[in-house]
């Protein structure tokens, strides 16, 4: 199968494609943004966002080293990221077509574990350092 042409009669498809340098980086960083508030519309990344707003600042109290507060604060923000992702995932499904299908049944259950996995090991981290925190001071 051959891919779709990137250029079509009147340039390229996608005018992002042909922004070099400072226009380049200023358009994404647009469209990012573009994409946390889509993002901040997902209930569930509320929620995650929220706790980050608690989290983030008190993975500097619970953190010995700065190795520590890393690990606690990117738990937090890799939870966050993979929310993000698997939304995406979900809107491209959705956008495909409201049947359903084996595939997109997939798709949408492995971004949906990948969300689980990353709460998992944010909350197993979270866990140790705590435990630590209270019990070995």
């Amino acid at each position: 199968m051959t891919p779709p042409p990137l250029h079509g009669p009147s340039g390229p498809a996608n005018p992002q494609k042909a922004r070099k340098g400072f226009a380049r980086i200023w358009h994404a960083g647009g469209y990012s943004l573009a994409g946390l508030r889509a993002g901040w519309h997902e209930k569930a990344f509320r929620q995650e966002a929220l706790a980050a707003a608690v989290l983030l600042p008190a993975s500097l109290w619970i953190g010995n080293s700065w190795v520590e507060v890393a690990l606690l604060a990117g738990s937090v923000w890799l939870v966050m990221v993979v929310e993000l992702l698997n939304t995406g995932i979900e809107s491209a499904i959705d956008r495909v077509g409201p049947e359903w299908h084996a595939l997109s049944k997939r798709a949408k259950d492995m971004g949906s574990a990948a969300v689980l996995m990353s709460l998992l090991l944010c909350a197993a981290i979270w866990g140790t350092a705590l435990y630590q925190k209270v019990f070995n001071g």
